[in-house]
């Protein structure tokens, strides 16, 4: 297998700059080339022999544009094909506090939630770090705007893929490279406590958002197939020793269906449990109208219900907002545009 260079930390480029015999400073060069998302022909002072040398010796792993589709509220929802066929999808959104790009961390994903597309057809395999940091380049210089914060909630499990989600955080994160802060990223688990236990100790001060999605183990157990290996009260307990690490508010997310899990007394039981489980811990609930998928039959209630659920949870002390729902009218949602992809061929 050639060497991936997109994945390198610096200190690691520069040994394998130093191995083909090239100068020390060109890696500092090339380092900043690579995570500006330019290839190899568009890198203006790197020798032509090195590039060269490069394009023989190593891989630059990058996604290409299948399919791009544009919400009327300027939502892009990006395809892409990956060096080996498999596809993935993102999402390029403009807020007023800057532009944000929701990344995939794997081909598909084997969690199981029953209510996301995402799953429907299993995990095929996780993406390298190139791969992830690729989403953000090509959709940064597809737009030409300048992306200014990372979600990690599309399609896979962050932290079954954790030795390269780190590396694809430390990598935004450095100085020659975007040197986008770690406050400016969020990561969303559904709930691998391990993955939020080791995290907790990686020192980065990132936003986790943890997919809760029912107040009860029975209700989680019916749409989120990894709850019976880590129930609710085991997941809140990592979630709060995550907070005393690092002092990071966690976010819950939370897909409201209809005669599910959106009642009002099913708010009442949602923030009895944050109270008791998380006492004293700043928490935000994220209410998201679950999006139908044609293979489930789960709905979105009304807007009476969605308000009365809010209502609810504010009445007994739970921060909570429901979230803006954009590109709506271009499927944004994560795994659709790969499972229609799938179907055709």
């Amino acid at each position: 297998m050639k060497p991936d260079i997109l994945s390198m930390y610096e200190n690691e480029l520069c040994e394998y700059v130093l191995s083909i015999g090239e100068q020390k400073y060109r890696s500092a060069q090339l380092f900043k080339w690579l995570h500006s998302g330019t290839g190899l022909d568009g890198m203006s002072n790197i020798p032509k022999k090195m590039r060269e040398k490069l394009a023989e010796n190593a891989l630059i792993p990058s996604v290409e544009i299948e399919e791009k589709h544009v919400s009327e509220d300027g939502t892009v929802k990006y395809l892409f094909r990956c060096h080996d066929g498999e596809f993935i999808e993102s999402v390029f959104m403009t807020h007023e506090y800057g532009n944000t790009v929701c990344v995939s961390s794997q081909v598909g994903c084997r969690m199981g939630c029953r209510f996301c597309a995402s799953t429907l057809n299993g995990l095929k395999r996780s993406l390298a770090a190139s791969e992830m940091l690729s989403q953000v380049y090509t959709a940064q210089n597809d737009t030409g705007k300048k992306v200014s914060h990372i979600v990690i909630m599309g399609m896979g499990e962050p932290f079954d893929n954790y030795d390269n989600v780190v590396r694809f955080i430390r990598l935004l994160n450095s100085e020659n490279g975007m040197n986008l802060s770690c406050r400016h990223i969020s990561l969303s688990t559904c709930g691998l406590t391990e993955g939020i236990k080791r995290f907790a100790d990686e020192g980065l001060p990132v936003t986790l958002s943890v997919s809760l999605h029912a107040p009860t183990d029975d209700q989680r157990d019916a749409v989120m197939p990894v709850n019976r290996r880590y129930p609710i009260k085991e997941l809140l307990a990592a979630c709060r020793g995550y907070f005393e690490k690092t002092g990071r508010r966690i976010s819950f997310e939370y897909a409201l269906i209809d005669g599910k899990n959106n009642s009002q007394e099913d708010a009442a039981t949602l923030a009895r449990l944050l109270k008791s489980e998380l006492p004293g811990m700043p928490v935000h609930v994220n209410l998201i109208p679950v999006n139908p998928i044609k293979e489930r039959d789960f709905k979105r209630g009304d807007r009476q219900a969605t308000e009365k659920f809010v209502a609810e949870l504010e009445k007994r002390g739970v921060n909570a907002t429901v979230r803006r729902r954009l590109g709506a009218d271009i499927n944004a949602s994560c795994g659709q545009l790969r499972a229609k992809k799938l179907e055709q061929n």
